[in-house]
């Protein structure tokens, strides 16, 4: 089973920062990452969702793939190319992956604008070891589905990095 976890963050760069340190964690195997969207509210209200996966993209280069081959079968395969493409463009647009979109809208709409939201969908973590590594970005926990033991940790690591000053480089 996974868990969301919904972290706000002062910009879309803060949270990209963080989403990228997370999926170099990845690799390490410290995480378990299923989904991962920033998601910005615009000075108008507007929420714009920045996927890890383009659906859309995905579902073209497969369709085009597909009418290829179906192409190819008939002796046309441009027209094979061009409507498998245009089909699989459709069904990646209509597709929703991992966390819903309409969720994260709807979320959304409670942060300030200008502020991003990083929504994770992890599918497990060493939360020690993950938490020391995002809890220096600092960000407020907007909703988790973690237990309350593992969610107040990671509060408090990112309440610990919001009040401390930063570090003052030496003067040697």
């Amino acid at each position: 089973m996974s868990d969301l976890i919904v972290i706000v963050y002062p910009s879309e760069a803060k949270a990209e920062e963080v989403r990228q340190r997370l999926l170099s964690l990845q690799k390490e195997y410290l995480i378990t990452i299923n989904d991962a969207v920033i998601a910005v509210k615009g000075a108008d209200g507007n929420v714009k969702l920045n996927q890890l996966v383009n659906t859309t993209a995905m579902g073209a280069a497969s369709g085009s793939f597909w009418g290829l081959l179906v192409g190819m079968v008939f002796l046309n395969p441009l027209i094979g190319v061009a409507v498998g493409a245009a089909s699989g463009a459709l069904g990646g647009a209509l597709s929703d992956f991992g966390i819903n979109d309409a969720f994260m809208k709807e979320l959304s709409g409670k942060i300030e604008a200008g502020s991003a939201g990083l929504f994770l969908l992890v599918k497990n973590m060493a939360t020690d070891k993950v938490v020391r590594e995002i809890k220096d970005a600092g960000g407020t926990i907007l909703q988790t589905s973690l237990d309350d033991t593992k969610e107040q940790k990671l509060r408090d690591a990112l309440a610990m990095a919001s009040v401390a000053p930063p570090p003052v480089p030496s003067a040697t």
